[in-house]
């Protein structure tokens, strides 16, 4: 297998393109002085196959879905946890120095984060160990495009005789749950330099090294998980150590891998290790060097992007994954997220092949809400997914002009438009005033608490209506660039334009209704909480409103709504309002679209906040700080990328997943686009 990897791998050392280099991550011991400090500092790469390797600066697992290989292989439901960690311990004559770090019931054993000097991440993550006279290097990468993560260690000894072991603790499972040792076995074959283990619930993973493997197989009982405990989720499990693998340090610096993969690897040496790793470097920078961007704080946002796009191997499309580390694909995510992750990057190859994997999807004017399963069944229950795709294509021709691929998915716009006019499934259709209605829980506000709405918002939502709006102004534009009849979509837009300010603005706040809706006697009912919803009425490329309705939208969002790191879901003075998303399932989804911050959010409100003050030179000056607060966030949560969401009440401490897809795109395009100056 790895030899189709490694053809030509000169190249990668002798171009000139490695002196494009992404800006990098340092954490020195400070930021990890103790348990509590270490374990809310993570860390993500991904392998361009929804696949992933994952943990906290320290090496403590904190969730089910840290691991250093989580799989995604080709013929899974879903995401497999193979390899959890590595322990390692040198030992001398006198000491035993051990570098994990575990949380059991009641303690924490070992504490090898005491070893710990630094965090580097450039690209990949880098640890530093200083044990005693011992200086230990670690390096973690994947293989892109392959379920296989590399570790490499250069471990520097002032002392004679000392011994390295390394224990992988291993599991089988899927990434979302927990496992005990009754529930799984394993069978492994070995031989002197790695094994191949078979677990009994079908999966199979091997290890290769240059470190001497000895077999003592013996599970690890109650390893605890913080970050799920905190969540109110199963929180403990069991772990798999299958031996160890050992070799005696020399005097001055030593040099070991351990590679895992779903492959064979049996054949991997020390040097193609280091070669592919390499070839990943080059490959980030080479991403640096494609998108053009040279600026620091755009660099950091872009290496970000990288883990979100994936690639389905059986069909060779790509798509993206909303979030780590528990999302898929998903639809409404990854058409909000194309502009930052593929077109200001310059990725049009992987843009074009994302629209199309969509577009083909494409159902009744329906694209998918979510494959659940990284290519499982498709998911439909979503209204806006759809419109953000015909927005995203418009975004797409303004970077690329590529008139060919309009022609050939042309029929899927046509369908959109077409099935939304005339009514398509989950009660989506255009009523008399030419606006779109909806059932239930099909905006992005669709929490639900045992199947009851958190905010309901079956009927007209303003945001839907803006977007559908833009839907046809852009696919009449599109249209007539390739020559089709369009006539119907301007009639169609000019009765939206008729009817939308009539129907949303709210004199009383100066603002846009979230939602109008009907009870059972057919009286129109209108809501007039303070929600974000209402920016995309200003911010897309086409609008409704007057100027001055627009600053007062604006001016509305930025005294109820925003705060340092996005948009509230809710204004304060709302009774629903909840300002920190926080304990069990239930009381985070009270919390998720009621208060809580979202940092996509702020893509629109800058373009938005710049349009309606005639971008001013003190606009852009104040949108440059706004979005480069996220340079300090970069070094908090998920370390070099962005968190889901943020609570509404200070400090706005990072929530949900530590790195979100939109979260990172809209920052970076808003950054890129509306700061910089660099589009179309």
């Amino acid at each position: 297998m790895f030899k189709t990897l490694l053809p030509n791998i000169q190249i990668y050392k002798k171009s000139n393109h490695n002196q494009v280099c992404m800006s990098g991550i340092r954490l020195g011991a400070d930021s990890f002085s103790t348990y509590e400090e270490g374990i809310k500092k993570e860390w993500v790469i991904g392998n361009g196959l929804g696949g992933y390797a994952s943990s906290t600066v320290i090496g403590a697992g904190t969730r089910t879905y840290h691991g250093l290989l989580v799989a995604a292989p080709e013929n899974s439901p879903g995401r497999v946890l193979l390899l959890s960690s590595l322990d390692e311990e040198i030992s001398t004559n006198e000491d035993v120095y051990r570098l994990a770090t575990h949380k059991y019931p009641g303690t924490v054993s070992p504490t090898g984060f005491n070893y710990l000097s630094k965090f580097i991440l450039a690209p990949f993550p880098i640890w530093v160990y200083q044990p005693g006279v011992f200086t230990v290097k670690k390096k973690v990468f994947m293989v892109h495009n392959n379920n296989t993560t590399c570790i490499v260690y250069d471990i520097r000894s002032r002392k004679e005789g000392a011994v390295l072991k390394i224990f992988p603790m291993v599991n089988s499972r899927d990434f979302h749950y927990t496992t005990h040792s009754g529930y799984l076995s394993f069978y492994q074959e070995t031989d002197s330099t790695g094994l191949k283990l078979e677990s009994s619930n079908g999966f199979s993973v091997s290890f290769s090294s240059n470190l001497q493997y000895h077999r003592n197989p013996m599970w690890y009982y109650n390893f605890e998980y913080d970050a799920e405990k905190e969540r109110g989720l199963a929180f403990r499990e069991d772990n798999f150590n299958p031996g160890y693998f050992e070799s005696k340090l020399k005097m001055g610096t030593s040099r070991f891998f351990i590679a895992v993969s779903t492959e064979d690897i049996s054949s991997l040496t020390l040097e193609q290790v280091e070669e592919l790793y390499t070839r990943e470097v080059y490959r980030q920078n080479l991403l640096a060097f494609n998108s053009r961007l040279t600026e620091p704080f755009a660099l950091k946002l872009l290496r970000a992007t990288d883990s979100f796009i994936v690639k389905n191997p059986s069909t060779g499309e790509s798509s993206v994954i909303a979030g780590y580390h528990w999302f898929a694909d998903w639809g409404r995510d990854t058409m909000i997220s194309l502009p930052g992750l593929f077109l200001v990057t310059r990725r049009f190859d992987e843009a074009r092949s994302t629209l199309k994997n969509f577009s083909r999807h494409c159902r009744r004017g329906l694209v998918p809400n979510a494959f659940p399963a990284l290519g499982g069944e498709a998911v439909y229950n979503t209204v806006d997914a759809s419109l953000w795709f015909i927005h995203s294509l418009g975004r797409y021709f303004a970077y690329t002009k590529d008139l060919l691929f309009l022609s050939e998915v042309w029929d899927t716009v046509e369908s959109i438009i077409d099935n939304y006019s005339k009514g398509t499934d989950f009660g989506i259709g255009m009523d008399s005033d030419f606006l779109i209605r909806q059932g239930p829980q099909l905006t992005w506000m669709d929490a639900k608490v045992e199947d009851i709405p958190v905010t309901p918002r079956a009927g007209k939502a303003c945001e839907i209506n803006a977007l559908w709006y833009n839907a046809l102004k852009t696919a009449s534009r599109i249209g007539g660039l390739l020559g089709k009849e369009t006539s119907s979509y301007e009639t169609l837009a000019a009765g939206v334009a008729s009817s939308f300010e009539e129907v949303f603005w709210n004199p009383e706040t100066n603002c846009l209704y979230d939602l109008v809706t009907k009870d059972e006697a057919g009286n129109q009912i209108k809501d007039s909480s303070i929600r974000p919803n209402q920016i995309f009425a200003v911010a897309l490329p086409y609008t409704l409103l007057s100027p001055e309705k627009e600053k007062a939208i604006v001016d509305r969002v930025e005294k109820d709504l925003l705060t340092p790191f996005g948009l509230r879901t809710l204004s304060t003075d709302n009774p629903s309002y909840k300002g920190r998303y926080h304990g069990g399932p239930k009381e985070r989804d009270l919390a998720y679209h009621n208060g809580t911050v979202w940092p996509w959010l702020l893509g629109a409100y800058v373009k938005a906040y710049r349009k309606v003050h005639n971008y001013s030179k003190k606009s852009l000056e104040d949108m440059r700080s706004l979005l480069k607060g996220f340079d300090m966030h970069l070094e908090t949560a998920g370390i070099g990328t962005i968190s889901e969401v943020f609570d509404g009440d200070f400090p706005y401490s990072p929530e949900g997943c530590i790195a979100q897809a939109w979260s990172v795109a809209e920052i970076l395009r808003a950054y890129v686009e509306d700061v910089l100056g660099i589009k179309p």
